[in-house]
């Protein structure tokens, strides 16, 4: 089962990208538009998003179901990783499906919570709830060994997943992803129109998945070092703050399509727009920093255990 899990890491890793991609669909009957700026703002109860969550959320726990009968509860998948993914999944029905969605058409300020959401809460909660071998469970019994035997004829495909998992690939991408669609031409296009709106959403949702992922986690051999870790967390941190900065200080109205929408909540756009800013620059930061220290503790905690052990055998 180890090496099973570890083979099909990839499928199941694309896999979940394409659910929770499906999960970044904007509800057409609550969403608000740029057009209709006194439309109704309400929850998003777009049967697609529910559905992706619950399939989502059945494969997952029927493979966890399935592990613990065979080895016992909290064993390879323990408690703590469950409630990690239960409170991804949460953060994800915050975002997505509550009236924080709606809200993200007419205030830049809350499409920005809604991006903090997905990228700096619910990306590394999934990620703390799905190591490797819950992946590997929640794949339906009968396609378990034909997908890790198709996996190992890719040869071509292995190469690519390893190139785009190297840690600075991912941190490249993740800057790329993030930048990127603040332009200000894909940011409105994003606005305008839905599919564009999902694609957003995924490639965030997926640019921070594997972020987090290619941390050291979950303690795997084959992670990246604490070390460098924690300075690509620092850099990422650095270089979102200069995003949010820019929007703070700037005196020039970057997307112009909220400037219809903000006045009913009492902001201009451009203070909407500036406090979008402020909540990349500290809220986002200092999740980073608590990121940074979690992973410090983890480091400490590891070089804590290897002493003993080396101790031990003396």
């Amino acid at each position: 089962m180890k090496g099973m899990a570890k083979s099909s890491r990839p499928i199941l890793w694309a896999s979940s990208a394409v659910l929770l991609a499906a999960t970044a669909t904007r509800g057409a009957v609550f969403a608000q538009s740029v057009e209709n700026p006194t439309g109704e703002i309400g929850w998003n109860w777009n049967p697609l998003i529910g559905l992706s969550l619950a399939v989502v959320i059945w494969r997952y726990m029927d493979g966890v179901w399935a592990l613990w009968r065979r080895s016992g509860r909290g064993r390879g998948v323990t408690r703590r990783q469950v409630s990690f993914f239960w409170a991804g999944i949460a953060t994800l029905f915050v975002a997505l499906i509550s009236p924080v969605d709606a809200l993200g058409e007419v205030l830049f300020s809350a499409h920005m919570v809604q991006h903090m959401l997905l990228m700096l809460v619910a990306a590394p909660l999934l990620v703390l709830g799905m190591p490797p071998v819950a992946l590997a469970w929640a794949i339906p019994q009968p396609w378990r060994r034909p997908a890790a035997q198709w996996w190992r004829r890719q040869a071509p495909l292995r190469i690519v997943w390893r190139f785009v998992t190297q840690p600075l690939v991912v941190w490249i991408l993740f800057a790329v992803v993030l930048w990127g669609w603040h332009l200000p031409v894909l940011y409105q296009a994003a606005l305008r129109d839905p599919t564009i709106h999902m694609i957003e959403h995924a490639t965030f949702i997926g640019a921070a998945m594997l972020f987090w992922w290619s941390l050291p986690l979950h303690g795997e051999r084959n992670a990246i070092g604490y070390g460098l870790g924690i300075f690509s967390i620092f850099t990422t941190a650095v270089h979102s703050s200069v995003l949010g900065v820019l929007l703070t200080v700037g005196t020039t109205l970057w997307y112009p399509d909220y400037r219809l929408t903000t006045a009913a909540w009492g902001l201009t756009p451009l203070e909407d727009q500036q406090l979008a800013g402020l909540i990349m620059w500290v809220p986002s930061g200092i999740l980073f920093l608590a990121a940074i220290l979690a992973l410090l503790g983890l480091w400490l905690h590891r070089m804590e255990h290897e002493s003993r052990l080396t101790a031990d055998r003396r």
